[in-house]
């Protein structure tokens, strides 16, 4: 059983964009229905003993709390301060971070934040008319003008975590990225959308992701980090992968609800209604026996947890199966190649090809 290192807290369940993409909206799950709007303070309180009590019991010298959502930010200002305050009283080793659409990151917001050293990520999409595709009100407006604006204060801030964007293969990919570069980001998270054998995702991502690629890796000088490029060159050279989108590596995170539902990765909501469920709670519940949910347990059995298919493939380390949640297929498990098998080898082995003939002009065998 591996201990927990990432606690993602849903302090809000609503959100004020209607993005068409989103998987605790708009696909399979829609638990989100029965749970209250925000998460209360005794909710935060109990999982803070529980995060305490499992810090403690594993000896671990750090741990990841993200305040997510719907829109984390929704809970407002006082809320969120009381969340952090209280969390962190009770594990010091908590580290902050937080993903926010935007539209709430005012001046004020920020240096709340801020001062109590939350790091910031912000979801944009690319451009106006390709952002605004997806990620929109529910009157059909846009939310570009206001991502760009909390993207400006971020600008060159310490607090600034970075970019998360959503792949939609009709787009320009190289203006997608070269849009994003304007922010000045940190970091870039490039996600597939989420999909499955049951509702299969449009072609085009291999090649979408590969022209990225090759602007990123052939630019002159590093203009940021973008984490999947990173985690498979990584893995290509024989090293790990701390991402679930690709490798190996163990997931070692766990979602508590608004209610204080203690979940698997909420992404598997998009596979099936109770795909991220427990049963346990931080009320009734100890971090160790969500560790030892057979759900649990299986992400984190590596190999073992591949389909017979994926044990034979020559990339199987750096593919690792790909995300376990678009692995699923109705009437079955998720013990199948992911739905994006084909596109992954693409951008694989197109990564392969170009590390090994960099390594071979330099002399490195």
């Amino acid at each position: 059983m591996l201990a927990f290192r990432e606690f993602v807290l849903k302090v809000h369940q609503r959100c004020n964009l209607a993005c068409d993409y989103c998987y605790v909206y708009e696909l399979a799950d829609q638990s989100w229905r029965d749970r209250p709007a925000a998460m209360g303070r005794h909710v935060w309180q109990a999982t803070a003993q529980r995060i305490r009590d499992h810090v403690q019991r594993h000896g671990l010298d750090r741990v990841d709390v993200i305040l997510h959502g719907g829109e984390p930010l929704l809970a407002g200002r006082s809320a969120l301060i009381s969340l952090i305050t209280d969390i962190r009283a009770a594990v010091p080793q908590a580290r902050f971070r937080t993903q926010t659409n935007g539209a709430l990151l005012t001046a004020g917001m920020l240096a709340a934040l801020a001062a109590q050293q939350v790091r910031i990520g912000v979801s944009l999409d690319g451009p106006p008319s390709q952002h605004d595709r997806h990620r929109r009100h529910r009157d059909g407006r846009g939310s570009h003008l206001l991502a760009d604006r909390a993207l400006r204060l971020l600008a060159g801030h310490p607090a600034y975590a970075g970019i998360l964007c959503t792949i939609d293969p009709a787009s320009d990919p190289v203006d997608v990225y070269e849009s994003l570069l304007t922010y000045r980001p940190p970091m870039i998270d490039l996600l597939l959308p989420h999909a499955n054998w049951a509702t299969p995702p449009a072609a085009g991502h291999a090649e979408w992701l590969i022209a990225v690629f090759d602007r990123w890796y052939d630019a002159p000088r590093r203009e940021t980090r973008v984490r999947l490029f990173e985690e498979l060159i990584n893995l290509v050279l024989g090293g790990a992968s701390r991402s679930d989108q690709v490798g190996l590596s163990p997931v070692a995170v766990a979602v508590i609800e608004s209610d204080g539902a203690i979940e698997q990765v909420d992404s598997l909501k998009s596979a099936y209604p109770g795909a991220a469920a427990t049963g346990l709670t931080v009320f009734d519940h100890d971090f160790d026996a969500a560790a030892a949910h057979p759900g649990v347990l299986a992400r984190q059995s590596g190999r073992a947890a591949l389909a017979e298919l994926c044990q034979s493939c020559p990339v199987r380390d750096i593919c690792g199966g790909g995300h376990y949640a678009h692995r699923w297929r109705p009437g079955g498990d998720f013990r199948n190649p992911s739905v994006y098998c084909a596109e992954l080898r693409r951008l694989i082995d197109h990564i392969t090809s170009r590390v090994a003939a960099d390594l071979s002009a330099s002399g490195c065998r």
